[in-house]
């Protein structure tokens, strides 16, 4: 009967997708593919009225299986694709930029060229103005492709500059690429949301030519505009372009002050306490001790010798002047439960002495003024110089012996 046919349907379709999921994650390539086939012949005798829409789940597991299989080739991924892309107008442009990225990860782009450019080309009805955004990724990614093309003409230019009509017509072609690159790549960033790659590929373009208040509009906009998402990496750029353009310190701190509620375990944090430190304002190289300090709190950081660095001169400059001691005690305060074992153990103490002992001296420093002479980690590494004959390991038991009791005592 047909209430029969489909539940035996029914079941047989899923019993099968059990099965390919199962092959999946054990990444039994060959044996997903087997499954995946007869779950399409399944579905192609499928004689039910019951409306039935696959396409998007064996387009998935087609693509995953084929990007593994031992024996799968260009020629048939490409096959399948194209495939792919008839089975629904819906999903036609998410199909095609997959298509594009592998093609890409394959080394062909002209051919990822040709079909961005295709997909671009492409209308359908009403589906063309829901799909707006799709169509501008799209362009968006035929736009990186002309910068890199553009990019490689200015590496020409720049590397054989010899020859006066050669340099014109590469000139000429690095300014088509440029202004194909340039519009579509201005559209997509319009659009809130992380677009970080074509960010950096306009201001790029922005720059060489000049146009350096559109790029600084550009990043501006990309970094404070509440309606994109928030984005670590937007304040990084608008940095690093303030930086190139010799910016006041001002300008600096303020983007890398974002960046340091953001992310303060941010590589720049060095940056940033280092532009703190050099400020004459008691406000900001206070705040230079906070950012040192709770970059120190993560683990990536704990062996990180220009951080340590950082934190032992800062430390020993309020030590000598005895001015701020508060400042120190307020960090310490809040860190004096686990930054012990977390970076002063015995342990660590032998482990940094054996592989960086300019990352040990700075430690043992910071460990000295903070817990005192009677620290494991002061106490081990202090010794090891010593006996090692090493000038700045005995400059370092004098200046605790002087300075400690008034920190510690």
């Amino acid at each position: 009967s047909s209430n029969e046919h489909k539940l035996n349907f029914k079941k047989s379709k899923e019993a099968c997708l059990s099965y390919i999921q199962d092959a999946l994650l054990q990444k039994q390539w060959k044996r997903a593919a087997e499954f995946l086939t007869c779950y399409v012949e399944s579905l192609e005798k499928d004689y039910s009225r019951e409306h039935i829409g696959p396409s998007e789940m064996i387009w998935r597991i087609g693509t995953e299986i084929l990007w593994h299989h031992s024996q799968s080739r260009m020629k048939e991924f490409n096959c399948f694709m194209e495939q792919m892309k008839t089975l629904g107008v819906k999903r036609y442009l998410k199909v095609c930029l997959e298509h594009v990225f592998h093609l890409l990860c394959n080394g062909q782009i002209d051919e990822a060229y040709q079909n961005l450019s295709l997909a671009e080309s492409w209308r359908c009805g009403e589906q063309t103005a829901i799909q707006d955004k799709e169509i501008k990724l799209i362009q968006a990614y035929r736009g990186l492709l002309d910068y890199c093309s553009w990019s490689k003409q200015k590496k020409i230019l720049l590397e054989h500059g010899d020859d006066g009509f050669a340099d014109l017509a590469v000139e000429q072609e690095m300014h088509s690429y440029f202004r194909k690159a340039a519009v579509n790549l201005k559209e997509i960033i319009k659009i809130p949301g992380v677009w970080d790659v074509f960010v950096k590929c306009y201001v790029d373009l922005l720059e060489f030519y000049g146009e350096h208040n559109e790029a600084r509009q550009v990043l501006n906009e990309y970094a404070y505009n509440s309606k994109f998402p928030a984005n670590p990496n937007a304040h990084v750029y608008l940095y690093q372009f303030l930086k190139r353009q010799g910016e006041s310190k001002k300008s600096l701190i303020s983007a890398l002050k974002i960046l340091h509620d953001i992310v303060p375990s941010h590589e720049l944090m060095i940056d940033f306490n280092t532009i703190l430190q050099k400020s004459k304002k008691r406000k900001k190289r206070q705040l230079g001790l906070e950012v040192i300090f709770a970059a120190l709190d993560y683990s990536g950081w704990k062996e990180n010798a220009k951080a340590w660095s950082c934190l032992s001169r800062q430390v020993k400059q309020i030590v000598i002047s005895e001015k701020h001691l508060d400042w120190i005690k307020q960090e310490w305060n809040s860190r004096k439960d686990w930054w012990p074992d977390f970076h002063f153990s015995r342990y660590l103490a032998k482990r940094n002495w054996q592989e960086n002992k300019s990352l040990s001296y700075e430690k043992a420093l910071v460990a000295g003024i903070l817990l005192g002479k009677d620290c494991k980690y002061f106490k081990y590494v202090s010794h090891q110089g010593c006996k090692a004959r090493l000038k700045r390991f005995r400059m370092l038991k004098k200046f605790m012996t002087r300075h400690n009791p008034r920190i510690c005592g």
